[in-house]
């Protein structure tokens, strides 16, 4: 057996052995986009009232997955396992945190006292290809299963034939979830009905559509002398209504977090007050629609870390409803949608026109979006091509001025948080 299958071997038969000891209430969490935040909206409403564990980094797969289970790891630690990490010294890191892992795990099954362990693990359940929720499910099946959203061109659908290929790995969650358990769904996806059909369980939906049964209306962007500062929105569920208050976030897939958050709290008898109020701690994560000060008094709108079709109309959109003297955007390719990548990358670039007075744009597909903005009347003089996060760098340093916002988008094998590293303006200690 090769050391790789052998981890994995080790860590999901530890995880297997530690769910079935302590026997938490497992939230699963799914989707093609907007999984990380969900999760974590649905951690910090929990944790308001319950003694619940949750990572706020995306581990989701067959490493990360079984380690949230095992035990809890503080974001120092978790990235020794990331995908970014490079080699050499840290891989003589890695292996002795597998080994401290590892080493826990079996002190807690030997020695762990239940009381200690978390009443509820809230996971994440990542799919990048077919069967990859069978093996997360044989580690730990979810008694709420909650779908935060799939799109109609889902990220990774180049590793599946078509969407509903995607749409229905993700449904593997609903159909495990455990007898008598719930499933939140999300009412504006155009896969919810068919998510439904596949259990027997209650189904609580959320959304902004007419008939959603968390439903969340009237999002407004907080501001600060034109500087956003947050959302705010209204929640409605049966009869019950509450004003909720994000700060240092933007755009409606917050909202949509932390409207799942509200269906999974109310399913575990929370009140809707209490859920408003424990959602005031729920702050956005790394590079998902994050507010910066930027340099030149500029505001920076950092969403770096994943694109794909919905989310990047998503944060146009946002954007659109903004005050700037101008709004700048920094466009990367969408990658791992296969076919769909011409006509959705044109698209975007319809929707940026619309948003943006300059385009930035980077990748090899990132030409579809010059075309889709050029067709849709923005100018050519209002769009930069370039090939390097330095040509980037260079070119927006001598064009950002003050009261300026640039949104900063792209798949994350393009590696545009590191533009906005270098265009954020650095705080004072």
């Amino acid at each position: 057996m090769k050391k790789r299958a052998l981890l994995k071997w080790i860590l999901r038969t530890l995880a297997r052995k530690t769910i079935q000891k302590y026997e938490p209430l497992v939230i699963g969490i799914t989707g093609s986009v907007g999984k990380t935040s969900t999760k974590t909206a649905i951690g910090v409403v929990l944790t308001h009232k319950f003694n619940t564990r949750f990572s706020q980094e995306s581990h989701n797969n067959e490493f990360g997955f079984p380690l949230g289970i095992i035990a809890s790891w503080s974001k120092k630690e978790l990235k020794l396992v990331s995908k970014e990490e490079p080699g050499g010294v840290r891989r003589i890191r890695k292996v002795m945190f597998y080994a401290t892992a590892i080493g826990r795990g079996v002190l807690s099954l030997l020695f762990g006292n239940k009381k200690r362990y978390p009443e509820q693990l809230v996971l994440e359940y990542g799919a990048d290809k077919p069967g990859d929720i069978d093996y997360l499910l044989n580690i730990a099946r979810p008694e709420i299963a909650v779908v935060s959203a799939i799109g109609k061109v889902p990220v990774h659908v180049e590793h599946y034939e078509n969407p509903e290929a995607v749409a229905y790995e993700k449904g593997k969650l609903v159909s495990a979830t455990k007898k008598g358990g719930k499933v939140i769904l999300n009412y504006d996806d155009e896969y919810m009905h068919a998510m439904s059909s596949r259990t027997k369980n209650e189904v609580i939906t959320f959304g902004t559509t007419e008939g959603a049964m968390m439903r969340f209306l009237n999002v407004k962007t907080s501001t600060n002398n034109l500087i956003p500062t947050g959302i705010t929105f209204d929640l409605e569920y049966r009869g019950a209504s509450t004003s909720v208050q994000l700060k240092g976030c933007l755009g409606s897939p917050h909202a949509y977090a932390a409207a799942a958050a509200a269906a999974v709290g109310v399913a575990l008898n929370m009140k809707l007050a209490e859920i408003a109020e424990a959602l005031k701690e729920y702050k956005a994560i790394r590079h998902r629609m994050e507010i910066k000060k930027g340099v030149e008094g500029s505001i920076i709108i950092d969403d770096s870390y994943n694109a794909s079709p919905l989310s990047t109309r998503a944060a146009l959109e946002a954007v659109k409803q903004l005050s700037a003297k101008r709004k700048i955007g920094v466009l990367g390719d969408m990658l791992e949608i296969g076919s769909y990548a011409t006509k959705e990358h044109e698209v975007v670039g319809r929707h940026a026109s619309d948003a943006l007075k300059i385009i930035v744009t980077i990748g090899t597909e990132a030409h579809h979006i010059v075309e889709g903005a050029i067709k849709n009347g923005t100018p050519k003089e209002n769009i930069k091509s370039v090939e390097t996060i330095e040509e980037a760098e260079n070119y927006l340093k001598n064009l950002i001025k003050e009261g300026d916002l640039v949104l900063i988008k792209a798949s994350r094998a393009i590696g545009l948080e590191r533009l906005v590293e270098r265009l954020t303006l650095k705080e004072k200690h």
